[in-house]
């Protein structure tokens, strides 16, 4: 679902660089400018592949992550309509995952590398998850915001120029979709519900708000990547752009809600259509990002009890497909 890590270092350690031929990369960049989509056996610029597998494998393991504080509600959902709801998207969250995964690994690097990096704490994923879910509000405020952010990052990657990534992207949005009304939805309710309720809502927007504005990555003046991902039609949009647009399209949400976003410069531009908003602060993007929010060592906790948990069921298929590798034999 979400796409920040594009802009940190990659974790692993970068593959021996080579002298590459001037002529192929001149062929390559005229292949992206003519958005041709480039296919995993395609030649590519190292930098390129590494980019790639970095966006990739970090989008994927947002999703996998991600699961983790939605899936906290999944017993406690006001009612069974909403259970049923939720356990969708979950397990949609999951198929995200695996779809972006298999993206990953026709760039040449292992799913089991991929896992490595993420449980060990090597590899990145949206600083948006590293954050509690309290009440039952923050699973409406996720789903608005944060899936709405999700969302505008992610439109623009079904044109990415690498065509696994593009083409996974295009299922992915269309249940991204899904669950963000899902969450508008319960947003509504809540709204519309007693004084209460209604408090409940603008409390878990006054949290989400801000963490939702990080989730596009760093500014423009500050992202080490960006440029050179928008030359390789990676990226279309910079992370400004993209965080402006999401502003612009939410804050008429929360007036429709009557919720107030917890912006005290929030402004409309009259003239430039667009909505002037606050500093963000960036400490906090960094702290949560280095492994410091609320929630990070719970959530790589969880991930790695899962992965050896589950080592018995990896194990006895890999057995179950040597007996059947040997029959055929």
């Amino acid at each position: 679902m979400y796409t920040q890590g594009l802009d940190q270092k990659s974790p692993k350690k970068e593959r021996s660089r080579t002298v590459e031929p001037e002529a192929r990369l001149a062929a390559f960049q005229a292949t992206v400018d003519a958005e041709e989509k480039i296919e995993p056996k395609d030649w590519m610029p190292e930098a390129y592949r590494r980019t790639l597998v970095r966006q990739i494998s970090q989008h994927a393991h947002s999703e996998i992550i991600g699961m983790q504080p939605e899936g906290n509600w999944l017993t406690r959902a006001p009612s069974l309509k909403r259970k049923a709801i939720l356990i969708a998207k979950v397990q949609d969250e999951a198929g995200h995952g695996h779809y972006l995964y298999s993206a990953a690994e026709t760039l040449g690097t292992s799913r089991d590398e991929m896992f490595a990096d993420l449980i060990s704490g090597k590899a990145k994923y949206s600083s948006i998850f590293n954050y509690p879910t309290l009440t039952w509000a923050d699973i409406g405020a996720i789903g608005w915001l944060v899936d709405g952010a999700a969302i505008m990052n992610q439109v623009p990657l079904c044109r990415c120029s690498y065509g696994p990534y593009a083409r996974a992207m295009v299922r992915i949005c269309k249940e991204e979709s899904f669950h963000q009304r899902q969450g508008f939805d319960i947003m509504v309710a809540l709204s519309k519900g007693t004084a209460e309720q209604k408090a409940m809502a603008q409390d878990a927007l006054n949290r989400w708000w801000w963490p939702s504005l990080m989730m596009f990555g760093p500014s423009d003046n500050e992202s080490k990547h960006s440029a050179q991902s928008m030359a390789w039609k990676i990226k279309r949009f910079s992370n400004d752009e993209l965080r402006q647009k999401f502003v612009d399209v939410t804050v008429p949400q929360a007036e429709f809600l009557g919720l107030k976003v917890p912006d005290d410069d929030l402004v409309l531009d009259e003239e430039s259509g667009h909505y002037q908003f606050g500093k963000i602060d960036w400490q906090e993007f960094m702290d949560v990002l280095a492994g410091n929010g609320p929630c990070n060592r719970q959530r790589i906790e969880v991930r790695r009890k899962a992965q050896d948990d589950g080592a018995w069921v990896r194990d006895a298929a890999r057995a179950h497909a040597a007996k059947q590798s040997a029959k055929a034999a």
